[in-house]
């Protein structure tokens, strides 16, 4: 990986824990408000983006209430999304497309926080998968014309190569 690639990845992860750290209290728990989470839209640019998001979620996780829990399912929840997603995008050559796709297998794949909160905090399953579902889909809903007009500027493909 070349010495561009991993800083950039840096400055992802980075971000993405500061982020999260602002909006602590409204992301770690069933209405899951977390801002960083439209960072998630960056694979939609280059598969490259993968590890700096991971390694953000992972160190932004250390922070969480929820402790070694939320470090499996929050850390599960993104590999799985973000492998997916790098799969559909070898079809999909739409960036505002691959943008609904995100949203879309990120607000599904939320199962995975709801199942940790079930287990940690005894939430209901089904009803907790709701509100993390609606909150990841409002927060990359609302960060996909975001991501977009900022690639417009800085050219994310670009930059990571």
């Amino acid at each position: 990986m070349k010495i561009k690639t991993l800083t950039i990845n840096a400055i992802v992860a980075a971000l993405y824990v500061v982020v999260t750290m602002v909006v602590a209290p409204f992301g770690f728990t069933n209405i899951q408000f977390r801002l960083s989470e439209m960072f998630n839209h960056l694979i939609v640019f280059d598969k490259k983006y993968f590890f700096g998001i991971v390694i953000g979620v992972f160190i932004a996780n250390f922070f969480s209430p929820l402790g070694w829990y939320d470090l499996v399912f929050g850390v599960g929840q993104s590999v799985i999304s973000l492998g997916i997603l790098i799969f559909l995008n070898r079809f999909v050559t739409n960036v505002k497309i691959r943008m609904v796709l995100t949203t879309i297998v990120f607000s599904i794949t939320s199962f995975l926080v709801a199942w940790e909160l079930m287990l940690v905090l005894d939430f209901p399953f089904l009803y907790t998968w709701l509100t993390v579902a609606i909150s990841e889909f409002i927060v990359l809903a609302v960060g996909a014309p975001i991501m977009y007009y900022i690639n417009k500027r800085v050219d994310f493909k670009k930059m990571i190569n």
